[in-house]
């Protein structure tokens, strides 16, 4: 005989408290809709601020070299390369002999930057940084540094657009944000300006002389090239520093290389090179603003606008640090989500194939009690007494009627079935009901399922084999949609082959089963005796007491052939109360029984193990998984629409294989899985959003009380069930 366990002294219940008052609930409601809605606008102002702050420009580092275009004054083709239009007229300046301007594009890099300034500070030799907003607010120490050293400072857009290409209120936002950026980096403005993709004089077509002219017109001085170095295809650094020698000797020259964008290690060498061989000619290095005789192109900006600035850049910041953490999520929920289908797809494998009969002992064929719990089930309950009398297997049942008062107990008594006893009860709720049938059962075996619910011929025979072995304290059964029409109905029935009867197949070869369905489920009597019967401490009452029959030493099975159709939520409203309790329920059941993660034998086996894979894979994943859309978003938006979509569509194709195999193992059709994708997109939003309502009700403290879903029973047996078997 098996020994029983002891059972532990359990502390009576505390005292209901006050009730909430109606102003109470209101706030607490609040609370679980405000926090949401400022969470997603968080993260969405993070996507958008990291998105436009870190957007890398396409195209390469090289600018126009083409014939100019007509439109463009012949003082500027045949002038010097910085164009001033900031005043009435026209002037171009030119380095004078003997002179050469360093400028540098693209920066400041936090790796780069540093080295080349080091270079020219050694040298004594000043540079021209032209910086990008987008650089600046990731990188603000950097540009300190550039200019504490006397560097001098350019504009060279926020995200380096091609600015002829852009409408006239792009390019104001371009320059406003780049100024921003210097202002809460730096506390300078500045008036100096290289378009992006520009070159010499002689390259400029008509569109960039018109941006040029705009850019003259908000007081911009525009700086083109003489020379440039093709330093970002990293010729070698003797190339890059023979291409920046002035090729007219004597001839003064302004420079273009890159102190970002890519490995700049040939123009750190390059510059070690130039410098000297430069001032062993006789040249000097200066600025352009020496060049256009002006002290500096820079001047600081008010307090005002540096606060502005500074706002700015801690804004850039935070949703930097973010995206790093979000990124590092992104990998955990990765792996998670792989990582479990992978376990799925092995153990359910080895799962089915298990022999067929691997239960010790004879045939369970002694009579067994069924308990049908039913509250206001006038719709459901003629069926699922008919599927119960139906069966193979001898059956008393058990009805409870919970206090209905729509004639539900008056139906069941007049279907006339035998062995059907109807008792009535004030309105208690489901464990109440329940532990009312479990008393009144003639049986030591008991099988529980909802008014809801049909079963199959087999099912109950079936669903009772497992205990022919003692230490087997409770099985539960395989609960499929019998409403599957619609497309709701599809996503449930794909939600329940693949998302519930996948994992019990797993969790029965673990042996840490954390939920009987209440669909479907058979116990000893014994064993709910030990484990406290059903209880209400919870909204999962089926969760509960699984995890109180581990505690108490039993062991669980899945009988993946012991099948039942349950009705499912034919609306959006009614299904998210539905998981909204479930969830809820589910996470009230696991903290109740946290101390099993320290306790010995199969308890300590279930704590160790159950309950880190529940809270692993229906809380932590689960909650993390939103990241998956809307990185794919973020992607879509922001970076490669293509390797976006590329990554988005093998996801969905690692969750398409382990659908398919669970709807192969369930014999179920692969035709519903066509809403695969479907359910994806809008369905999984749905059960997020019910996690996160259940994730702030529990943290708020809120009892979530009972929530009663309307039927409409339409539960339909799939076509291989003969009707005379129905």
């Amino acid at each position: 005989m098996r020994r029983r366990p002891h059972r532990p002294v359990r502390p009576p219940p505390a005292p209901p408290g006050p009730r909430p008052d109606r102003a109470f609930r209101r706030r607490r409601h609040r609370f679980r809709i405000v926090v949401p809605l400022a969470v997603l606008a968080f993260v969405l102002s993070v996507l958008l601020a990291e998105g436009y702050t870190t957007r890398t420009f396409s195209g390469d580092q090289e600018g126009g070299t083409g014939r100019p275009a007509t439109g463009v004054p012949r003082e500027v083709t045949g002038g010097g390369p910085v164009v001033d239009t900031t005043r009435d007229g026209l002037n171009t300046y030119r380095a004078p002999d003997r002179t050469v301007v360093l400028t540098f594009d693209d920066g400041p890099d936090p790796e780069w930057t540093p080295r080349i300034r080091a270079v020219l500070d050694r040298h004594g030799t000043p540079g021209t940084f032209f910086v990008t907003g987008q650089q600046t607010v990731r990188h603000p120490g950097i540009l300190r540094d550039v200019i504490r050293s006397g560097h001098e400072i350019g504009v060279h857009t926020f995200s380096h657009p091609d600015l002829s290409r852009r409408s006239a209120s792009d390019i104001d936002r371009e320059l406003a944000l780049t100024q921003l950026a210097l202002a809460g980096a730096a506390g300078v403005n500045s008036s100096l300006l290289r378009m992006p993709y520009s070159s010499t004089p002689t390259a400029l077509d008509r569109a960039d002389w018109s941006v040029a002219r705009r850019l003259g017109d908000k007081g911009y001085v525009v700086a083109l090239i003489d020379q440039d170095t093709r330093d970002w295809q990293r010729p070698g650094a003797r190339a890059i520093a023979d291409a920046a020698t002035p090729a007219a000797p004597g001839r003064g020259a302004v420079v273009l290389m890159h102190d970002a964008g890519g490995d700049r290690s040939q123009t750190v060498e390059a510059l070690d090179i130039l410098i000297p061989r430069l001032q062993a000619q006789g040249y000097r290095f200066t600025t352009l603003a020496d060049v256009l005789g002006t002290d500096s192109l820079t001047s600081p900006v008010g307090t005002a606008e540096r606060w502005q600035g500074r706002v700015f850049v801690a804004a850039v910041t935070v949703s930097g640090t973010t995206m790093s953490v979000v990124g590092v999520l992104l990998l955990v929920v990765g792996s998670l989500v792989l990582g479990r289908c992978a376990l799925l797809l092995v153990l359910a494998r080895r799962h089915a194939h298990r022999p067929p009969h691997h239960h010790p002992g004879p045939p369970v064929t002694r009579p067994v009690s069924v308990v049908v719990p039913a509250h206001n089930e006038s719709l459901c309950i003629a069926k699922t007494l008919r599927s119960l009398a139906a069966g193979d297997h001898p059956v008393e049942i058990v009805v409870v009627d919970d206090g209905s008062d729509d004639g539900t107990a008056d139906l069941a008594e007049s279907l006339g079935l035998p062995a059907v006893t109807v008792v009535r009860q004030p309105n208690g709720g489901k464990a109440a009901a329940l532990n009312t049938g479990v008393r009144r059962a003639s049986h030591d075996l008991v099988v529980m399922l909802d008014a809801d619910t049909v079963f199959a011929p087999s099912t109950v025979r079936r669903l009772v084999q497992p205990f022919a072995d003692p230490a087997v304290g409770a099985t539960a059964g395989n609960a499929k949609v019998g409403n599957r029409r619609g497309l709701l109905g599809r996503w449930q029935h794909i939600e329940y082959v693949m998302g519930f009867n996948l994992d019990r197949r797993m969790y029965d070869l673990l042996r840490c089963m954390p939920t009987i369905p209440g669909a479907v489920g058979a116990f000893r009597v014994t064993a709910l005796r030990d484990a406290g019967m059903m209880s209400g401490d919870t909204l999962a009452e089926d969760t509960d007491v699984t995890m109180a029959l581990h505690r108490s030493g039993w062991e669980i099975r899945y009988v993946e052939d012991a099948l039942a159709w349950t009705e499912v939520p034919a609306s959006l409203g009614q299904l998210w109360r539905q998981r909204y309790r479930w969830s809820y329920g589910t996470m009230q059941a696991a903290w109740k029984h946290r101390h099993a993660a320290v306790e010995r034998g199969h308890a300590g086996h279930f704590g160790r193990l159950g309950l880190p894979l529940l809270a692993v894979f229906q809380i932590l994943t689960p909650l993390l998984a939103p990241l998956i859309d809307l990185l794919t978003v973020y992607g879509l938006v922001f970076g490669d629409p293509l390797l976006t979509v590329l990554a988005w569509t093998g996801v969905l194709a690692v969750q398409a294989v382990c659908a398919a195999y669970a709807f192969r193992l369930d014999g179920e059709s692969l035709r519903p899985l066509w809403a695969l994708p479907l359910q994806q997109i809008v369905y999984r939003q749905l059960m997020y959003l019910v996690l996160v309502q259940a994730c702030l009700t529990a943290v708020n403290g809120y009892r979530l009380p009972w929530q009663r879903l309307r039927r409409s029973g339409d539960v339909v047996l799939p076509p291989r069930f003969p009707a005379r078997e129905r």
